[in-house]
């Protein structure tokens, strides 16, 4: 563990470690033979610059592939715009190696650093910048490692992995080619359905299936500077609820140049879901209906691009899309999840191999030994199961932790977290024996969590509480509560970093209540799904549910001064708290709150909320605008101005419609940032703003003290 100063206080050290991740090894992958785990890592906790790494299975030894600095000379980084908005898709606050991609048998990698094309030579150790086009962004080698594919500006582009020849694929074209790209993927695929690419190679790197995105039906919104008027607005193409998305098709495009597209309803399916394509069958293409209720999954030609249907899924409400999934397993037979008997349950072949206690969250990987299970029977947990080819489950994480990971092989990652320590634990597995751990250079935090987790009420809410560490019992304190509450998304977990800043909000005077609600995830179909056009009214009344059933088990909850904050989806909270709950919540700090729903994108707002055009009422219910001139209690609303996932409209329109009410409150613009706050080019700001919102809350709960 690195050093910090002793006297160091936790926000600053918090910022300046990114949250304690800098320095933690992610991004695993197994080579196909299991005797290499490659792996990303900064050089220490304070450090956000990424490193390549390989840790050799058979020796236990740890090796320096590639180091940033010594190939940019300490220059710097220069990212294009695109890369920007993909990193902040995929909540990407790091530096240097962010990813990387390799062939079949691990003999190298590519990655793109300063918006430029390297290779690294996993045996020998050379590393070297190939020829390029345009800045470039996702590049990834062929299985057989002859080629290498990246999106240059807007054009999908191949070069040798010897540099001796480069051809550009496909490029923008139709009558808006400023509109269009190939390979990458558009807003609401990376931001919601976690597809953060947009071309797959075939098995023996002749061809490429390719996703061809045309924003130019999608409305142009402008995100400005004003703290810098000279600057121009940023044209941003958001496809806001009930309004046009991108029109995404795929292609299947050969290295010679012929391009044929892949051919379904794109009417009744727009959405492009994920696409799979390994050795052992035709690729697999997901299709999904935009009111999320029918998924198509059909097979694809590589010769013709002709299509097959291979199985249909429907749901009366929505279908949620399940990271892992299809694939296939060597055998040819078809993995899927299915939601059965009140669980997600795994499905391989025609059998469903999982039993109904058991909640599948994600298939982490696939492979010769069966299908590597992401899941639980307890939602603050989660686990590792290896589910044999002939269906036997074997259970490869102890209880009390948090366990992700991935596997190649015979060789298994497994990722630990526990409740008790802040610490990550990495181990790695041969033929199921533990043969070593991949280092964490993370920092120690300047303080430990103590949460105490409960189930309490009559829908068994799992919740959290954190007292003082100096708390001395028959003393009331103020109540903050602090959660996320929305759909798919837990709080209450055991991860002990989850649990510092709680802890430190707690030590500022407060009892901290973490509570994840109805549609929170991990507790089956039924729990996820009760939130259905019902957002609003929904996880407001868990949180108020918790807070009353907390207070009847935990002595020292001064209810009379009880406060709320939350960022995204918890200030959206927030903000309904304080307003159609006075009775409850006394004082509220709303970051980055979701205030008007159909100034949210469309995948995410239609799943719960349905198409504003039919349901109009909904989003009224729904939305917290017209509640303004409710408020009587103290609301702070915070708001990155550079923000592009929840723009800042959705602060300045509820600060406008209160002040129209003449109802006082407090704006706290951030110039410059966005949805990520907590970015390590914005230490300052991500500290200060901790600081200032413990003294807000302070200030707004003795103004209730005072009537």
């Amino acid at each position: 563990m690195s050093y910090q100063p002793a006297s160091e206080t936790f926000p600053r050290q918090s910022a300046r470690t990114q949250r304690f991740t800098a320095g933690l090894p992610r991004s695993f992958s197994v080579t196909g033979d299991g005797r290499r785990v490659l792996f990303i890592r900064s050089s220490g906790g304070s450090d956000r610059v990424g490193r390549l790494w390989s840790f050799d299975v058979e020796s236990g030894t740890e090796r320096l592939l590639v180091d940033p600095a010594e190939l940019l000379a300490d220059r710097g980084e220069e990212l294009s715009d695109a890369e920007r908005a993909r990193r902040e898709r995929a909540r990407e606050a790091s530096a240097g190696v962010v990813s990387f991609a390799t062939d079949r048998d691990a003999t190298v990698a590519t990655f793109a650093l300063s918006s430029r094309l390297w290779i690294a030579d996993l045996d020998d150790g050379g590393i070297r910048e190939l020829p390029s086009t345009g800045p470039v962004i996702d590049p990834r080698p062929d299985p057989t490692g002859t080629w290498v594919a990246y999106v240059g500006g807007s054009s999908l582009q191949v070069v040798r992995t010897d540099g001796s020849e480069e051809r550009v694929l496909v490029e923008p074209d139709g009558p808006r080619p400023d509109q269009v790209t190939w390979g990458l993927a558009e807003f609401a695929a990376a931001e919601e359905m976690d597809r953060h690419r947009g071309y797959w190679w075939a098995p023996d790197g002749s061809a490429l299936l390719a996703a061809r995105v045309d924003e130019s039906p999608v409305r142009r919104w402008y995100i400005a500077d004003p703290a810098n008027p000279a600057n121009e607005p940023r044209s941003v193409a958001y496809p806001a609820a009930g309004t046009d998305n991108a029109d995404v098709s795929l292609f299947l495009v050969t290295l010679a140049g012929s391009r044929t597209e892949v051919p379904w309803d794109r009417e009744d399916l727009p959405y492009l879901v994920t696409v799979q394509w390994n050795a052992y069958g035709d690729p697999l293409v997901v299709a999904m209906s935009r009111d999320q209720r029918r998924t198509r999954t059909f097979a694809v030609d590589p010769a013709s691009g002709a299509t097959s249907v291979v199985h249909e899924d429907e749901d009366p409400v929505w279908l949620d899309v399940v990271p892992g999934v299809p694939a296939r397993l060597d055998d040819g037979r078809l993995v899927r999840t299915v939601d059965a008997d009140g669980a997600r349950r795994l499905v391989v072949g025609d059998a469903i191999v999982t039993p109904p206690d058991l909640q599948v969250s994600a298939v982490a990987a696939t492979g010769p030994r069966g299908v590597l299970v992401a899941g639980t029977d307890d939602p603050t947990e989660s686990h590792l199961f290896l589910v044999a080819p002939d269906g036997a489950i074997q259970r490869l994480t102890a209880p009390d932790g948090y366990h992700t990971g991935s596997m190649g092989a015979a060789t298994t990652v497994v990722v630990s977290r526990t409740l008790t320590d802040p610490a990550t634990t990495v181990t790695v597995l041969r033929d199921g024996e533990a043969v070593g751990t991949i280092a964490s250079l993370s920092e120690d935090p300047v303080l430990r969590a103590a949460p105490r987790l409960l189930t309490v009420g009559e829908r068994d809410l799992r919740v959290g509480v954190l007292f003082p560490r100096d708390h001395v019992p028959g003393t009331a304190l103020p109540v903050l509560m602090d959660p996320y509450g929305g759909p798919h998304h837990q709080e209450v977990i055991k991860v002990g970093r989850m649990w510092l800043e709680p802890q430190w909000l707690a030590d500022q005077g407060f009892a901290v209540v973490v509570a994840d609600g109805r549609g929170t995830g991990s507790r089956g179909p039924e729990w996820d799904r009760a939130v259905h056009l019902r957002l609003a009214e929904v996880t407001l009344e868990d949180q108020v549910d918790a807070l009353a059933a907390v207070a009847k088990e935990v002595d020292d909850l001064d209810l009379s001064r009880v406060a709320i904050r939350g960022w995204s989806f918890g200030g959206y909270l927030a903000a309904l708290a304080v307003l159609r709950r006075p009775d409850v919540f006394h004082a509220a700090v709303a970051g980055a709150p979701v205030t008007d729903q159909r100034l949210y994108d469309t995948f995410y707002t239609e799943r719960y909320l349905g198409h504003p055009d039919e349901e109009p009422e909904v989003y009224e219910r729904n939305s917290v605008i017209a509640d303004a001139h409710l408020l009587r209690r103290p609301l702070l609303l915070i708001h990155g101005l550079a923000d592009d996932n929840v723009v800042a409209a959705h602060t300045l329109q509820l600060s406008s419609a209160l002040l129209a009410a003449g109802r006082p409150h407090d704006v706290l613009p951030l110039s410059g940032v966005t949805h990520m706050t907590a970015s390590a080019t914005q230490e300052v700001v991500a500290e200060n703003l901790l600081l200032m919102q413990v003294e807000w809350l302070h200030r707004a709960l003795a103004r209730t003290d005072a009537g």
